[in-house]
Formats: C-alpha cells, sequence, structure tokens
C-alpha cells in the first residue's frame, strides 16, 4: 500500500516507522528541513521537504498514486486542505486528518467533512481521546492503562506487581486453581525494559508491568486477585488547563457526580475562559510547580494528579512534589519514550503517551483485514487487536491449539453472541467471532494472514 503522511513531528515519525516496517510504501512530507533529513536518514524512506497542502508538493510526493493520505502536521487548516487536495486533484481513495479544534468538531456543524463537502474519512481529535484516556484510568485507580474491546464487554488493562500483590511469584497455569472463578489471561509481561508474551509456566515478579485481558462486568474479582480495589478517583488535581487538561475536567463532571476536580494553569486568560465553561470547577492561575500553588489546590488531599501541560519535564517534577505533598497516585503526559522508562523509578504511578493513542486511531484504518479495533503498546512492541473471524477466515473452525501462534502472539478474549469466551487451547473459533488478541511486532503479518487479509478492504 502506498501512504503519503503530512507532517514529520512525532505522530507522524512513528506512524511512518510502523507503516514502513510493515512493508508499505511511505513517503512523508515537511516543512521543516532537518526532519525530512531525519525521515530520509532514520527510516530509510523517501521524504519531501514542502508546505503539505500545496498540489506540486502533494504531486512530488506520489499522491496520484497513493493509496491512503494521512495528514498530521500541527495545523488543523492544513491537515484538512491537504486531505481536500488529495481527494479533488489526485482521487486518493482514503484520507485521514488530525484535527485538535474543537468547534470544527461541533455537532451542529456535522456534515463538513461529508464527501461532497471536504471529504476526510477519519478525522482525528488527540486531546479529546487522551482526555477520555485519563478518565478511564480514574476510574479505575491503581491501573497503568485501560483499553476497552467489543463494545467495552472486554478490557485490555496494564497493573504493576510489588512484593504485596497476591498472586506474585505464581506460575500463570494456577491462576484458574486460586481463582477457579477468574475470567483473565495474561497476554503481556516488561520486565527490565523487555515486553514478552508470557507462557503458562511463567510467574509474575515484583516490578513486573503485566498486561492482562478479562471481562469487563470481572473486573472487580480480577483486580481483586492483583491486590487492587475499584473505586474511582473523585478528588482529582489537573496541572495544565489546555484542550487535554479542559476535556478531562468535562468529562469528570459529566460522569462522577461528587467529583472534586480543580485545575492549575499559568495563563490567566486561558483559566478564565475554562473556569467559564465548567459547571463546578474550580481552576487556579500559577505556576504548579511552586508549592503554594498546589496547596491552594489541595494536591495533598487529592486522589490524584493528572499533569498534562505542554511541557513533559514540568509534568514528571510536579507529579513528583504532588506525591511528596501526600497525593495518591500521579500520572504523567510524555512524549519521549526514554521518560516512560524512567517514571515509576521517580514516582510517577502512569505515564501517559499521546503518540500512542493517535497512532493506534490511525492503524485501524491501516491495518488489513477485518479489523474491529487496535491499540499499539509501548512504542510499538507490540499491538492489541479486535478481529471479526470470517466465514472463509482461515482461523474458522479450528482449535487455537491447532493455530499454533507460537510465542509472538496470545488470544485475550473471544466475544461469542455477545457472551465473553475465556479461550483455552481447545477452544475453536466460530465465524462471527469477534477475537481479542495481542501481538508482538514481529507476528503481526502472520496473525493478518491467518485472519483473512483482504485486498479488497479499502474498496
Amino acid at each position: 500500500m502506498r501512504v503519503v503522511v503530512c507532517g514529520a513531528g512525532l505522530v507522524g515519525f512513528n506512524i511512518a516507522r510502523y507503516l514502513a516496517r510493515a512493508g508499505h510504501d511511505v513517503t512523508v512530507i515537511d516543512q521543516r528541513p532537518e526532519l525530512v533529513q531525519k525521515i530520509g536518514e532514520t527510516l530509510d524512506i523517501r521524504a519531501v521537504q514542502g508546505h503539505a497542502s500545496l498540489p506540486h508538493v502533494l504531486e512530488e510526493a506520489g499522491a496520484a498514486d497513493a493509496d491512503m493520505l494521512i495528514a498530521v502536521t500541527h495545523r488543523d487548516e492544513v491537515n484538512m486542505v491537504a486531505c481536500q487536495v488529495a481527494h479533488s486533484l489526485f482521487g486518493v481513495p482514503t484520507k485521514i486528518a488530525r484535527v485538535r479544534e474543537q468547534a470544527y468538531l461541533d455537532p451542529r456543524w456535522q456534515d463538513l467533512f461529508r464527501r461532497e463537502h471536504m471529504p476526510i474519512d477519519l478525522v482525528i481529535s488527540p486531546e479529546v481521546e487522551v482526555a477520555h484516556a485519563c478518565a478511564r484510568l480514574l476510574r479505575l485507580p491503581g491501573v497503568l492503562a485501560v483499553i476497552p474491546f467489543a463494545d467495552d464487554r472486554v478490557r485490555c488493562v496494564a497493573v504493576r506487581c510489588t512484593g504485596d500483590t497476591p498472586i506474585v511469584d505464581q506460575p500463570l497455569r494456577h491462576l484458574t486453581q486460586l481463582f477457579p472463578r477468574l475470567r483473565v489471561v495474561v497476554v503481556g509481561i516488561v520486565r527490565g525494559g523487555r515486553f514478552f508474551v508470557p507462557d503458562a509456566d511463567d510467574r509474575l515478579l515484583p516490578g513486573d508491568e503485566v498486561w492482562f485481558v478479562a471481562a469487563t462486568d470481572h473486573m472487580e474479582r480480577v483486580l481483586h486477585a492483583f491486590g487492587l480495589e475499584i473505586r474511582a478517583s473523585e478528588r482529582v488535581v489537573i496541572v495544565g488547563a489546555g484542550n487535554i487538561g479542559f476535556y478531562l475536567a468535562r468529562d469528570l463532571e459529566r460522569e462522577l457526580a461528587r467529583a472534586s476536580v480543580r485545575l492549575v494553569e499559568r495563563d490567566r486568560a486561558r483559566a478564565e475562559w475554562v473556569a467559564g465553561h465548567l459547571a463546578h470547577g474550580v481552576v487556579l492561575c500559577g505556576d504548579a510547580r511552586e508549592e503554594e500553588i498546589l496547596e491552594e489546590a489541595h494536591v495533598g488531599a487529592a486522589e490524584a494528579v493528572v499533569c498534562v501541560t505542554n511541557d513533559e519535564e514540568i509534568n514528571i517534577m510536579v507529579g513528583v512534589l504532588a506525591k511528596q505533598m501526600g497525593c495518591r497516585r500521579a500520572i504523567a503526559l510524555h512524549n519521549n519514550p526514554n521518560y516512560r522508562r524512567v517514571m515509576p523509578h521517580v514516582g510517577i504511578d502512569v505515564a501517559l503517551d499521546p503518540r500512542e493513542i493517535t497512532v493506534s486511531s490511525i492503524l485501524q484504518y491501516v491495518r488489513r483485514g477485518r479489523i474491529r479495533a487496535v491499540h499499539t503498546l509501548l512504542d510499538g512492541a507490540a499491538e492489541v487487536y479486535e478481529l471479526e473471524a470470517l466465514e472463509t477466515s482461515p482461523v474458522v473452525g479450528r482449535t487455537l491449539r491447532d493455530l499454533r501462534l507460537g510465542r509472538g502472539a496470545i488470544v485475550g478474549a473471544i466475544v461469542r453472541d455477545g457472551e465473553v469466551v475465556v479461550p483455552r487451547a481447545d477452544t475453536t473459533i466460530a465465524p462471527g467471532d469477534r477475537v481479542v488478541l495481542l501481538a508482538r511486532g514481529d507476528a503481526i503479518p502472520r496473525i493478518e494472514k491467518l485472519f483473512a487479509v483482504r485486498a479488497d478492504y479499502f474498496g
């Protein structure tokens, strides 16, 4: 597949990297010569310097032969116009645009992106998606990530083991013996910075980051087995009242009737605007790195602090300070994968990477086959899929044992006729099954073939 990526920033770079690694023909456009050079040298793919919405630049990038255009520059208008030009002049079949300004996405203007107006097949709003991800984390204190699948009948969740975790140092095969009614499959472990798919003889150790898949209605029982309780965080301090902070505060006000939300924002004009658009939230104007401001925000009594400023070092610093002042949990936004490895050691409980959320939304359109959802994990180390088993798929009628997925992939759950089936070796996949599966990066091509990769997916 031939793809043109407009924008070589963090999101564009990572999309290009994933697509190139999967064997796609990728060209990247960016105005900044240093990023164009980095793309060409680091990823060994074609890069074009220029304004992404100009016809001659798109032509030079090969838009006339492209199957897809992904516009993720920092300017919404450039992204939208690039999609319009790609459609009108070059007939690009599939167009994706990142749009941050919510005024464009107001339900009153829902016809804006229709084919006869401004034809965009998928509009990605990263700030909204990141805010939703934060809200899911706050509803399940103690977890590192929550990803819903199959209309939220199934969730993929990450937790960190400690010496007090009840099931630590137990072979995974013993989980069903210790908790006979536990409907959970451990699909991945991060240990010492290395991700691997475990087998039944692997043990969970203190410090492990554990990824599991479980039925949503069994989540309380599963988290109890990991020594965690389900009780939503209601006293929350949000540092940074930009789009993410504002959308998160709004989500919490809508979903948690007893929520006490306080925001800290340095820019006075922005602080006043946000204060005027929240129902109950309190907005404080000041620098969150100053202890007096955090005291005024009552961070010591907060159940969680969520640091989502545009400066990841400030996010980490404030998160650490808040924990020292008594806050139970710190969530910090970052864009550097190296920071993710450091954060647990300095007291940050959850490292939130907006790139993964944005890239995951886009990959759902890029991956071939009958894919309902896809989420990339740990800077591309693995992907979690929700796949529909087609009538003619090679997996239909075969047991999981017969599929021989190996150590590179594992089935976490199967949703059949609305019911969650815990997969076993002798489980047979039926037509229409929605399979939630984790695959390591090197196993993805084989999994796509098993689930009937079809050339007509984009038709």
